[in-house]
């Protein structure tokens, strides 16, 4: 099934979530197998890296991931995944997306099975890999396609793992696979275990196709537990945020106490370390040129730059920043709450970036920006949502759920920072300590504190900016969101 009509992929491209060039000129330029994988009693399926190639003033290729599974007959049982027909050698071929075939994905399960006993196994043209240690796979395990994502998709084997299949393709090492090997090596309780990957090498070049993860059994989205706290607070309004049941300022102190441990382990697994000025100096004159370009397209931020701007001043005066390897695009959509705690999912990193870019150490202190700019999302949501019910509410009314949601954002950010700092203080967070009960170089003296809020409230106006520019390009009712967080900073 080498041959494939570019028109048919076009065609189904813009259908799915997970393409990223939908409302903009595109073409498929190219469509090569990477590889063609069967089995006696399974569909033949083929994987094809697909080369996108954009017409607009922006312009620029991708590299996209289409595994196809091809039938001779109609499979009704998957017709929301059909692509279209193929005419070959005179009789009509049907090709649907694999992911959502069971029969298909059973292929890549009988290969990570395969892998267990030698850590790796080749199918068809992908390699496949297994980590030691990690949880034995059964072949008669049923997979089923995971619904609700955007730009990666994936496949569930029963109660045991996650596959996640990686549709957006870049050469070189995942970012996801490669800082979730290291923090399943050094053990972290606050991610879910890696199994393994799959990659194939293309013109030279590595390029990683999927990871296989611990199945969390007991999860919850992190937003979605949010926005039900946000809820049940809105539900009662004659009670403050910390007298509800809807206070989530527990869940946010442990959350931060979670991503102090995680950072803790990627120091130890990753190169870390103490820039001098030069760094600061690049990083607000990036900050300041971001803002620049959010002006031209949002006009609205223009009476919060000079306060902007003067907060990034302060970053350009600190003497160095710590740096290390870090999450990269984290909120919390990117968290999982479970029995046993929370974890992190999801290190990619800003999927707009090239690898070599995501991999570069960075301020841990943006992921507690991204974070805290999470909080102030979910209030927001619920407001919203609540604004399209038919009920007609006065304007007290509004004020006081105004007036609680602030609450629970404030509680939420505090506690969360608090959570954070404290576990950065203990010397578990550290990896050692000192036989006489010596600070660690992480506890936080008053400098490393002044630190702390000028990073903090830089990378949080960062985030609103960028937060601002993508909400009026694509959901342009929730732009007041971050625009009233960047009213806020330095105005409290």
């Amino acid at each position: 099934m080498s041959d494939i009509d570019y028109a048919l992929l076009e065609s189904y491209l813009v259908r799915t979530r997970w393409f990223g060039g939908k409302g903009r000129p595109f073409r498929v330029s190219q469509a090569r197998v990477l590889a063609e994988l069967s089995a006696p009693e399974r569909p033949s399926v083929t994987v094809y890296l697909v080369t996108v190639e954009y017409a607009d003033e922006v312009g620029g290729t991708e590299l996209y991931q289409v595994p196809l599974a091809g039938y001779n007959d109609i499979e009704d049982r998957i017709g929301h995944a059909y692509v279209g027909a193929l005419e070959l050698d005179g009789h009509q071929r049907h090709l649907y997306d694999a992911v959502h075939d069971r029969d298909a994905m059973a292929l890549w399960l009988d290969a990570f099975v395969a892998a267990e006993a030698s850590g790796q196994a080749d199918a068809g043209g992908l390699r496949f890999h297994r980590l030691p240690g990690g949880e034995p796979l059964d072949p008669e395990q049923r997979p089923s396609p995971m619904t609700g994502e955007q730009s990666n998709s994936s496949v569930r084997f029963d109660d045991t793992a996650m596959m996640k299949i990686f549709r957006k393709l870049s050469p070189g090492v995942n970012p996801d696979i490669e800082i979730h090997e290291e923090l399943t090596r050094g053990e972290s309780e606050y991610i879910a275990e890696l199994y393994g990957w799959i990659e194939a090498t293309v013109d030279g070049e590595v390029i990683q196709l999927a990871m296989l993860q611990e199945f969390l059994r007991t999860a919850t989205d992190g937003f979605e537990l949010a926005m039900a706290s946000v809820r049940t607070l809105l539900a009662d309004l004659e009670q403050g945020a910390d007298d509800s049941g809807g206070d989530f300022a527990g869940e946010a102190a442990r959350l931060g106490e979670a991503l102090a441990k995680v950072h803790a382990v990627l120091r130890e697994r990753f190169p870390a370390a103490r820039t001098g000025q030069e760094a600061t100096a690049a990083l607000a004159a990036a900050m300041s040129e971001r803002l620049d370009q959010a002006l031209r397209v949002v006009p609205e931020i223009e009476p919060h730059a000079d306060r902007l701007r003067a907060v990034y001043s302060e970053v350009a005066a600190l003497d160095g920043l710590d740096v290390q390897r870090v999450h990269g695009d984290l909120h919390l959509g990117q968290t999982l709450r479970t029995s046993r705690g929370w974890r992190l999912v999801d290190f990619e990193g800003e999927p707009g970036r090239p690898f070599a870019e995501r991999a570069l150490p960075d301020s841990p202190w943006r992921d507690v920006a991204g974070m805290l700019r999470s909080f102030d999302y979910a209030p927001g949501v619920v407001e919203m949502s609540l604004a399209g019910t038919s009920r007609i509410i006065d304007e007290d009314e509004w004020a006081l759920r105004g007036e609680r949601a602030s609450e629970w954002s404030s509680r939420a950010r505090s506690h969360f920072v608090d959570g954070y700092v404290a576990a950065l203080r203990s010397p578990e967070a550290d990896g050692a300590s000192d036989d006489d009960g010596a600070d660690t170089p992480h506890t936080e003296d008053a400098a490393s504190a002044h630190e702390r809020r000028v990073l903090l409230a830089a990378y949080v106006a960062d985030k609103a900016v960028y937060e601002v520019v993508y909400e009026k390009r694509n959901r342009p009712a929730w732009v007041g969101i971050p625009l009233a967080a960047l009213a806020r900073i330095n105005a409290e």
